[in-house]
């Protein structure tokens, strides 16, 4: 999270139009939903209509569109045609799932479009038009709006666009809902950034940062297991978890309480509940998980249970590390890892202390 002093600077640094802060932060205005550069021409907003990020990615997914003056991911002096022109594809079916075929009817090399964004973003293509089609389908979940229908028809310039992102990613929209099973979703900012909890009235079945890799995945596999429609929404479950991860953040709390529902198969969740007995401040190799639980030759399996958690930080698979001491990978990004892990061992060794 950006501090409050930097927040001024940056406004201050927008209404002055300061051309050295160009790339160092993106402004989005909560009034007009678009994000802009440092030097945007258009009318400036007031400070408390203002959300400021550090990468165009973070604007995406809070459900910034691009502006249209300013251009933030478009202009001519910065990128080039190719990248100008997939940008402005994307605003034209915000929806769409790029594939190879789109890439070929544009007469573009999507290797060229993944280098080229990267370069510049560093973001691949794929990931901003994810980002993208992430934050206009989570809009409403960030709102918290129990109006559902209205904000699937309003808010945004395509109600159409908006409801089938909503319904591929989603489910079926709240109107053709009927008897089907539900699932509730909140929008919950933590200090690494926003994270997506879903839960019934009982307990969690998914707690990941809305921008790892695959999450529209997660989500759909988890609608199709529990045959359930995903809606924004509060549970007990998930004010629970809300209330926890804000006291793990402050160093308050090293183990959860919120009711879990885990859904795979025997040997995963038994991997995962060997997680949960990894202590705060430690780590666990994956050849260590494997022996604990039976199974000492099966570490990639493990590895592989691992990297199918649902439930970031409460089931901590942030704590398994490769056999030599590297840290291993992370779907919510090693430089996460690499922070909760120092977290729990800086707050694991002031509790020896006291």
């Amino acid at each position: 999270m950006i501090p409050s002093d930097k927040k001024r600077e940056y406004y201050q640094a927008l209404i002055d139009k300061k051309s050295e802060y160009e790339g160092i932060f993106y402004v989005g205005v909560k009034t007009t939903g678009v994000f802009c550069r440092p030097t945007c021409p258009a009318r400036k907003p007031k400070f408390e209509n203002c959300e400021f990020y550090e990468t165009a990615k973070e604007a995406l997914l809070a459900s910034f569109r691009p502006c249209q003056r300013c251009r933030p991911l478009s202009h001519p002096n910065h990128v080039s045609e190719l990248v100008r022109n997939l940008v402005n594809a994307v605003e034209e079916n915000p929806e769409r799932r790029w594939t190879e075929e789109d890439f070929r009817k544009l007469s573009v090399d999507a290797s060229t479009a993944r280098r080229q964004f990267k370069k510049r973003f560093g973001m691949t293509f794929v990931e901003y038009a994810r980002a993208r089609r992430m934050g206009i389908a989570l809009k409403h979940i960030r709102a918290g709006d129990a109006v559902i229908e209205a904000q699937l028809s309003a808010g945004y310039e395509s109600g159409s666009g908006f409801r089938d992102a909503f319904s591929r990613i989603m489910g079926a929209a709240p109107a053709q809902l009927g008897k089907q099973q539900i699932l509730k979703a909140s929008w919950l900012d933590t200090q690494l950034g926003p994270m997506i909890a879903i839960a019934d009235e009982e307990a969690l079945y998914l707690l990941e940062f809305i921008d790892r890799r695959g999450l529209e995945r997660e989500v759909e596999q988890l609608r199709r297991r529990t045959r359930a429609a995903v809606i924004p929404g509060n549970t007990l479950p998930i004010c629970s978890i809300e209330n926890e991860l804000s006291d793990y953040f402050e160093g308050k709390l090293t183990e959860f309480n919120t009711p879990l529902m885990l859904l795979g198969s025997p040997f995963q969740e038994k991997v995962w509940e060997q997680l949960r007995k990894i202590p705060s401040g430690q780590t666990a190799s994956y050849a260590d998980i494997a022996k604990e639980i039976g199974k000492p030759n099966a570490y990639r399996a493990v590895a592989q249970a691992n990297g199918t958690n649902q439930l970031a930080i409460v089931i901590p698979c942030h704590r398994v590390i490769n056999s030599n001491g590297d840290l291993g990978g992370y779907g919510g990004g090693i430089s996460r890892k690499e922070w909760l892990l120092g977290h729990e061992k800086k707050w694991a060794a002031e509790e020896k202390l006291e």
